[in-house]
């Protein structure tokens, strides 16, 4: 009889909240700063991992960013991003919509070319040898100007049809959705859909900027939106997703470890909420793992998971077609376990 870890293992699922810079595995992070004449800090890769403690969302992003530097060449973006797409599918993720930011990479000389072809190539070759459908998300860094995030999405036209959507991570604070309004006025003009960090240490306010200044398609991490009432109101009535991170919100202190994880009340208020990893390596697993998390951590139900997974394809930027037969494939899943101890 299956446990319930191995039921989540075999739900279908997509995960919307991964960034690629993010999912560099320490042995691999070796392995490209030898081959592109890079020197690291740490002596190993053991001694890397060990290093994955942070106090808060700076800290990380300091090392998030310091290991940006091992990525140069396009073989390198294909190799990351196809070892995480195996990785995903390994883990019954049959969609992965990926972030990006190339202005990490461009301003230190590494050509647009090599970010967009290394990543578009792993995914086309995943698809072909998984079976596993990604979508690539262009990430605007919100410490940078607008105008910089207006050049970005400039850049990226030659690669226009590739693209499922336009995102913004970074430092929230203080850098709030209101700066960037023509940036996303733009990518919607585009038909691009959208979405934004928000609510994770920035407050509510942040979660109904993006809603109501940016139109966002979907809020990244969104944890913030329980301190006001009518905002949880407006995102279930309207089915604006969140693309949750547990053991991100518990690795970077944003939720406490004592306390139980937010996602019970977004549950209960009957919010779009999704399970997905962030920066797996970094803190600690993969998007399985966070849905182990979560079902340790507040007893969540078969029915709940269920939910989740369904949630993780009806918040996707794929065609609603696709979507559907993907929903329809967990119910599958679901009929085809009995029990569960």
């Amino acid at each position: 009889m299956p446990t319930m870890q191995t039921y989540i293992n075999g739900l279908p699922k997509a995960e919307l909240h991964m960034h690629l810079e993010g999912c560099i595995e320490p042995d691999m992070m070796f392995t490209l700063a030898e081959r592109n004449g890079h020197s690291l800090r740490w002596p190993s890769a053991e001694a890397l991992r060990s290093a994955y403690e942070f106090n808060d969302l700076q800290s990380f992003l300091d090392l998030y960013f310091e290991g940006c530097h091992v990525l140069v060449e396009e073989q390198d973006f294909y190799d990351v991003t196809h070892r995480y797409l195996q990785k995903a599918h390994e883990q019954t993720v049959r969609h992965a919509e990926m972030f990006t930011g190339p202005q990490t990479f461009t301003e230190r000389g590494t050509p647009l070319e090599a970010v967009m072809e290394g990543v578009l190539g792993a995914m086309q070759n995943a698809k072909h040898e998984f079976g596993i459908t990604s979508g690539l998300l262009i990430s605007a860094h919100r410490h940078r100007t607008q105008e910089a995030a207006i050049e970005l999405l400039d850049s990226i036209q030659p690669w226009r049809e590739n693209i499922s959507g336009i995102g913004m991570g970074g430092a929230e604070l203080p850098n709030p959705p209101s700066k960037f309004v023509e940036f996303f006025a733009r990518c919607r003009a585009q038909n691009l859909p959208v979405t934004i960090h928000a609510g994770e240490e920035g407050p509510a306010d942040y979660i109904r900027q993006a809603i109501d200044l940016l139109h966002v398609n979907r809020i990244d991490h969104g944890n913030a939106c329980l301190t006001d009432p009518s905002l949880v109101r407006e995102l279930a009535e309207r089915r604006i997703p969140l693309t949750v991170c547990p053991l991100s919100n518990l690795k970077l202190n944003v939720v406490p470890s004592d306390v139980p994880h937010p996602l019970r009340g977004m549950l209960d208020a009957g919010l779009c909420a999704t399970i997905n990893s962030d920066d797996p390596p970094y803190f600690g697993g993969y998007v399985n793992e966070n849905f182990a998390y979560v079902q340790r951590n507040l007893k969540l139900t078969r029915n709940e998971l269920v939910q989740l997974a369904k949630n993780s394809f009806e918040a996707s930027f794929i065609d609603r077609a696709l979507a559907q037969r993907y929903i329809d494939s967990v119910d599958a899943y679901d009929r085809s376990v009995a029990h569960i101890n």
